[in-house]
């Protein structure tokens, strides 16, 4: 038996980190539905484990004590982010775009359930192959895992990442044809005068500088310096811990209530709290690309040591369960965006464009969403209300609201 200490485990991380960016670099299927290298990473890492367990050769154990902080951390700089001033932008469009994927969200879970109940499954599988892994990705369906397993869905963890990786995959397919054939239908087209595949890039050429010149440019009065960037990163870092154990002490008062929540939720909302006050009065004055670039390799990390301890040959039995709820959570996606999603978000090429988007949101990541808005308007022509009104800041807030939809179901069910 190999145990892993914290700082080998975080090392096999970093390893297999690595090793997902050249694979998902070297295929262009990873590439064109961006699987994020830490998946890959980690899901290759939990393959050699498998087949070192299955053939006997080796048991391989984890220390992961520092994934639950590195989930927090990530979850929170997602809340240091929430702006809504940010929300309401758009004409209202951002925050008709969080209701229907919330709404839907909801329409994920009652079908996850009864086809969970149809297998004589627990329900709460049904909960966790839909919108926990689904419109929640894989972050948010590994930081739920725990408790779906403590209320006793079997081999929480595997099935949270098979769903998402499927859901990842899924998204990038469906959401292109969705958008398209409403385009062939109703004949729309971009209404501005810039066709993307037609579109000119202009070139400035400007006159020649001396060096004492250029260098001034390069290097300006205002360029913030080291010193500054240090303080920024400092900064970052101590919200993000500052609003990580508030949010803990906030956590452990809901669970004390009897409420079930992931740890990760109280951080969260104390830093959407620090991210408002901060807009409204400005004296934090947070760094929030710092914050932001923080969370994210939390995030990268937390996934990757997390799929590296997943338990793969758990998922056997509920291989056809988990079949019949991807297919029948496609067909829902489809008709809802052909019947509701397109009408309600205005019937034109922007809304077709924010379709794409919400299959892509509801399915897969973020990343799925925005990669299929960039291939419709490359192709169509921009659509700039659906990227700057619509779906680009409506779904940036759907773990708010994935998070209580999880947690009803968690107390109702469990």
């Amino acid at each position: 038996m190999l145990e892993l200490s914290l700082i080998e485990t975080l090392a096999a991380g970093g390893l297999a980190l690595f090793a997902g960016f050249a694979t998902v670099r070297r295929v262009s299927f990873l590439r064109r539905y961006n699987v994020p290298a830490a998946v890959i990473g980690g899901l290759l890492v939990a393959l050699l484990v498998t087949f070192a367990r299955v053939s006997e050769l080796l048991v391989i154990t984890f220390d992961t004590s520092l994934q639950t902080a590195l989930n927090t951390a990530f979850f929170t700089s997602i809340g240091l982010s929430a702006s809504f001033s940010l929300l309401r932008a758009g004409s209202g469009q951002a925050l008709l775009f969080l209701i229907l994927a919330s709404a839907f969200a909801v329409v994920q879970s009652l079908i996850g359930i009864g086809v969970a109940v149809a297998f004589g499954e627990h329900p709460l599988l049904g909960v966790l192959m839909s919108s926990t892994a689904l419109a929640g990705g894989p972050a948010t369906a590994l930081a739920f895992a725990p408790q779906f397993s403590a209320a006793g869905v079997p081999a929480a963890e595997s099935v949270a990442i098979a769903s998402a990786m499927a859901g990842i995959v899924l998204g990038g397919l469906a959401g292109g044809p969705i958008a398209t054939r409403l385009l062939e239908r109703h004949q729309l087209r971009s209404g501005h005068v810039v066709r993307a595949e037609h579109a000119v890039r202009s070139v400035v050429v400007s006159p020649p500088v001396s060096r004492e010149e250029a260098n001034a440019l390069a290097a300006p009065d205002d360029t913030p310096s080291e010193e500054d960037g240090i303080r920024d990163t400092l900064k970052a870092l101590m919200i993000l811990l500052v609003a990580m154990a508030i949010g803990g002490w906030l956590s452990k008062g809901l669970a004390a209530a009897g409420v079930t929540l992931p740890g990760y939720v109280g951080a969260m909302l104390v830093g959407a709290l620090l991210r408002n006050l901060d807009d409204a009065t400005g004296w934090l004055k947070i760094p929030h690309e710092t914050a932001a670039n923080a969370g994210m390799v939390c995030l990268t990390l937390f996934l990757t040591i997390a799929l590296m301890n997943l338990k793969l040959w758990e998922l056997a039995a509920l291989a056809l369960p988990l079949f019949m709820n991807l297919l029948l959570q496609v067909i829902a996606v489809a008709l809802v965006c052909w019947w509701l999603v397109f009408r309600v978000m205005g019937r034109d090429y922007d809304a077709v464009v924010m379709t794409g988007g919400f299959t892509g949101f509801m399915l897969g990541t973020t990343a799925n969403a925005m990669a299929v808005m960039r291939t419709l308007v490359e192709r169509f022509g921009p659509a700039p209300r659906a990227f700057f009104g619509g779906a680009h800041r409506g779904g940036f807030f759907i773990d708010f609201s994935n998070a209580i939809i999880i947690t009803t179901f968690l107390n109702l069910l469990g």
